[in-house]
């Protein structure tokens, strides 16, 4: 199919049963179309955490602050101004000038309903541990609020910048009742501040954003240009590409590299490979929740670390941009480091190793995964070589999420985003702190993340960050894989400017 799809978009079209009348993307249009395979069926970045709502997020909500790409300055977004009273203590001057999008206006009232709505655990927000450092807000005069912090938290202007975005005052108090009788908050209607509002929700089909025509002047995020943006979900890559050509879609990623190349050399699209603040990683059952026990021996999980050839994946499925890590967090992370335990491509230790833990012949497991299925059957076909026979288990990341949280999955090939905050705790945070996400609930280093998420000493943050991340990579808690990188497919006609923290910046596009 894919070769049909560069050699002539007529074919392309019949062969997917597309018309030219189901072109709605493109400047002729002033519709912008993007897509990934992942269905969005909540629209609410706090009922939501994944990708795609990050992005739709950022498109639709607004936070206090805004952080510039290119400083890595923590500018005020919806505050004018603000400052530390003391380690726990943060004061806002808020703007007067922004409305919601159903045209009340914003002030001190929806930053204290916000704040301790999503910070209250009744409310069963999915990304409660990008708020649960603050303990409350309080309006402190007409136009200003205070938020108190549990405990220090030096990465609270990130989280602020990037993960807590202002709701309406009163907005989720009407949310319907599921059939269990619990109140859906994710099925509120969206409302936001942002610079495109929400005027459709197809659940696992689409959403639709138009441009807020009164949005904020002069704000970090300047000016939307666009329209209308458009969230589509398609689940095969073919697909998306054929729509792309064909004008249906205007924008794709994790586009695999090969397919890239070869868009790349047709000239009719714009093509980059861009890294990403997402890193992939191997997460093991090491406390034997699963039907599979072997992955408590961590001589099992140390033949499957030197089985895999991480560089080859990164060389020849992922991209220039990506690089192999070692240690459970991103480079570009404050408090990351290289130096810990590694564990290199050696299949005759693999070998071995597995001759000692008493299966010579290697054994059979489960394997789990949600995202770019080449990456994961790569890793398979490695096991493969040394005995270890891997079936996949290929799903939607909801569902894979949930049997993970019970237990079921014995070894699991997931990536993590880090919300695109620069700062470890937005991941060792999640998932070695203790909870459902923490794969070993080592308390040794459950104590050692805790603590480091709330000096702010830097130095110590880094020492204790480093302790920590030693022992996971050298219990083979998680094999941290590589970085992700990006190939970024788009309509010439569209000036999108790719960023190194996985959030496309839709609102600053423009068509040429």
């Amino acid at each position: 199919m894919f070769r049909h799809v560069l050699k002539g978009l007529p074919i392309a079209a019949v062969a997917l049963g597309l018309s030219a009348g189901a072109a709605m993307a493109g400047k002729a249009n002033d519709t912008l179309v993007w897509t990934t395979d992942r269905e969005a069926a909540v629209a609410d970045p706090y009922y939501n955490r994944t990708r795609e709502l990050v992005i739709i997020g950022n498109t639709v909500w607004d936070g206090l602050l805004f952080r510039d790409l290119d400083t890595g300055e923590f500018k005020p977004l919806l505050a004018k101004s603000y400052k530390w009273v003391d380690n726990t203590t943060l004061d806002f001057e808020l703007r007067d000038d922004v409305k919601f999008h159903d045209g009340s206006s914003f002030g001190p009232e929806d930053v204290v309903y916000t704040v301790n709505f999503v910070t209250n655990k009744d409310n069963g927000v999915l990304t409660y541990k990008n708020v649960s450092w603050m303990k409350s807000a309080e309006k402190t005069g007409p136009n200003s609020v205070r938020i108190n912090l549990e405990k220090p938290f030096p990465a609270a202007l990130a989280y602020l910048a990037q993960a807590v975005f202002m709701m309406p005052e009163g907005h989720y108090d009407a949310a319907p009742k599921d059939a269990q009788g619990k109140k859906d908050f994710g099925a509120v209607k969206p409302v936001g501040t942002g610079p495109y509002m929400i005027t459709e929700v197809v659940a696992g089909d689409r959403i639709v954003m138009k441009k807020n025509e009164n949005y904020m002047i002069g704000g970090p995020k300047g000016t939307p240009q666009i329209g209308t943006i458009v969230y589509r979900t398609i689940k095969e890559m073919n697909t998306q590409i054929a729509e792309l050509l064909t004008g249906g879609i205007d924008w794709i990623w994790d586009v695999p590299k090969d397919q890239a190349e070869r868009l790349q050399d047709s000239g009719q699209v714009t093509v980059e490979n861009a890294k990403t603040m997402r890193v992939s990683y191997l997460a093991f059952d090491v406390d034997g929740s699963s039907n599979t026990k072997k992955f408590m021996d961590k001589r099992i999980r140390a033949a499957v670390a030197h089985a895999i050839n991480r560089q080859s994946i990164v060389d020849n499925l992922v991209g220039p941009a990506s690089v192999v890590i070692h240690s459970p967090c991103h480079p570009d992370q404050f408090g990351c480091t290289d130096d810990v335990p590694k564990w290199d491509y050696n299949p005759d230790k693999a070998k071995k190793l597995l001759a000692e833990a008493g299966v010579p012949d290697g054994f059979e497991f489960d394997i789990y995964a949600y995202r770019q299925r080449e990456y994961t059957e790569a890793v398979i076909s490695d096991l493969a070589k040394v005995g270890i026979r891997a079936k996949l288990n290929y799903m939607q990341y909801r569902k894979l999420r949930d049997l993970n949280w019970k237990g079921v999955t014995p070894v699991q090939h997931m990536t993590w985003g880090s919300n695109s905050i620069p700062d470890v705790s937005a991941i060792t945070g999640v998932f070695f702190s203790g909870g459902k996400d923490d794969p070993a609930n080592d308390p040794e280093v459950n104590k050692m993340i805790n603590e480091a998420g709330t000096v702010t000493d830097p130095a110590k943050r880094k020492a204790l960050y480093k302790t920590a991340m030693s022992k996971i990579a050298g219990e083979l808690y998680w094999l941290p894989m590589f970085t992700y990188a990006k190939y970024y497919v788009f309509n010439k006609d569209l000036d999108f400017k790719t960023t190194p923290d996985e959030i496309p910046r839709f609102y600053t596009a423009k068509w040429k």
